[in-house]
């Protein structure tokens, strides 16, 4: 596969395999952590072309990570999409606010995710949807 990285970080089992399945057979190439620290050593070492980003997290929460990721030179120009089940208008604001790139929420949608990853990085519509 060539397609782009996209990186998963996601500490419940399914929806990192739902992810990592969808975005697989679309054609994108996925690795996947379970913690925002560990996510973060990814971005550093793979520097993948997207990040899908859990933000209620064990440990540091995804919005610290964001933080993270956006204060270090090797990491702070990759895109970084909310994933969560957090969707009251006030709590997406707020995490749109933190400077995610996009948002996707829970439980997720195949067709509002592909369709938000390929806007966010910069690539058409698929011609079937």
């Amino acid at each position: 596969m060539n397609g782009p990285l996209i990186l998963i970080v996601e500490d419940n089992a399914r929806n990192a395999k739902l992810l990592r399945d969808v975005l697989q057979a679309a054609g994108y190439r996925t690795v996947d952590t379970t913690t925002a620290e560990e996510g973060i050593e990814v971005a550093r070492r793979d520097h993948p072309d997207l990040i899908l980003m859990d933000i209620q997290l064990p440990g540091m929460d995804g919005k610290a990570a964001l933080r993270e990721l956006r204060g270090h030179p090797e990491t702070a120009r990759i895109p970084v999409m909310a994933v969560t089940a957090s969707v009251m208008q006030l709590e997406r604001k707020d995490i749109m606010a933190q400077g995610f790139d996009g948002f996707q929420e829970k439980p997720l949608s195949v067709h509002s995710l592909l369709k938000e990853v390929r806007r966010i990085l910069g690539q058409p519509a698929a011609p079937i949807e």
